[in-house]
């Protein structure tokens, strides 16, 4: 697969279920291989089938998923802090898993798949209409599935209780940073101070997505810009709410792949709080999002002013220099797909 990006909204389903693992373990630090439990030292290397679960460590917060290839290792992120890692197994030889950044599109704890046979996939969370999910499954140690994202069951189950419509996970086969957290309430646009406060304070009565459909009264939200098509695309869960012009200072010096995640508001003078997962696809250093990279990048006016009265926690902003292609904008969801890891 080349590099490319597609926009890919999509008809949602969601399954709701009430996960009880969470309760059974508490907020220990565990690691689980295949049917046994136990503490985890600090520092401690995962084998085929191991993970940890430190969900103390961040109480509460927006989640982020990320899926390294090479390691073999899922990163769960919360309110920008790790807390769990996971050993998986990805895509193996011409069923490559894709790498980009994606939202999980549906959830269902109990499925199977439609392309290969009824196989079961437990806990699965949709990234892909196209068959690529995370899911629960048999982890070799190596790369084994046809493209989605095997995960231990136990950890599956734990990680279905935190994440909604509309997380983030990025695959990748290169480099990933640390989320780093900013306060700004500069995005896109070039707000007055008093803005950025108001914003700050709006966001004060607002949640994030719940893990659970009939809890879920707030709508994810994905802003996307691509400076190959100079353009802004506001989507909501269930279709795309506008989209313009963007308008790029120093067009010809790339953004780079950032997922910003809208974690809240911040303490007076901070505005916004951002955590963003900087990451690379060809390999190399990453370079991450700063003050001047956000400041380069403004829109239409209708475009922002959308953003800004559907802003809330969890709200994710994507910046790519790849193209953006859609088959069709009336049902929810996206994925920017950048390659393979082949």
């Amino acid at each position: 697969m080349g590099h490319s990006l597609r926009l890919h909204p999509t008809r949602r389903t969601f399954i709701a279920s009430v996960g009880g693992a969470i309760a059974a373990f508490g907020g220990a630090s565990v690691l689980f291989r295949h049917a046994f439990a136990a503490r985890v030292p600090e520092g401690q290397a995962l084998k085929p089938g191991d993970f940890s679960w430190n969900p103390e460590r961040s109480p509460s917060g927006p989640v982020a998923i990320v899926v390294s290839i090479p390691d073999q290792r899922v990163t769960v992120y919360r309110g920008g802090q790790v807390i769990a890692l996971s050993t998986c197994s990805t895509g193996k030889p011409g069923h490559e898993t894709p790498t980009g950044t994606f939202a999980i599109l549906e959830k269902a704890k109990v499925h199977a798949s439609s392309t290969y046979s009824g196989a079961p996939m437990p806990n699965m969370e949709r990234l892909t209409w196209s068959g690529v999910a995370l899911h629960a499954g048999e982890l070799p140690g190596y790369p084994a599935s046809h493209g989605c994202v095997r995960l231990p069951r136990a950890f599956s189950e734990l990680l279905y209780t935190v994440t909604h419509i509309g997380t983030t996970v990025t695959i990748t086969s290169a480099h990933v940073a640390p989320p780093a957290v900013r306060h700004d309430g500069v995005v896109l646009a070039k707000y007055h101070p008093s803005e950025n406060e108001a914003a700050a304070a709006a966001l004060k009565s607002k949640t994030l997505p719940a893990p659970h459909h009939a809890d879920n009264k707030t709508p994810p939200v994905a802003v996307i810009v691509s400076r190959a098509d100079k353009r802004i695309v506001v989507v909501e869960h269930d279709r795309t709410i506008a989209e313009g012009k963007a308008f790029i200072a120093d067009p010809n010096k790339p953004l780079g792949s950032h997922v910003f995640v809208l974690a809240g508001h911040g303490t007076y003078g901070q505005g916004l709080v951002w955590h963003v997962i900087s990451h690379n696809v060809t390999g190399g250093p990453v370079t991450g999002a700063d003050d001047a990279l956000i400041e380069r990048i403004s829109g239409e006016p209708p475009v922002i002013q959308a953003m800004k009265a559907r802003m809330h926690p969890g709200m994710v902003l994507v910046t790519t220099d790849e193209p953006i292609t859609a088959k069709t904008r009336s049902a929810p969801g996206f994925s920017i797909i950048t390659g393979d890891s082949g």
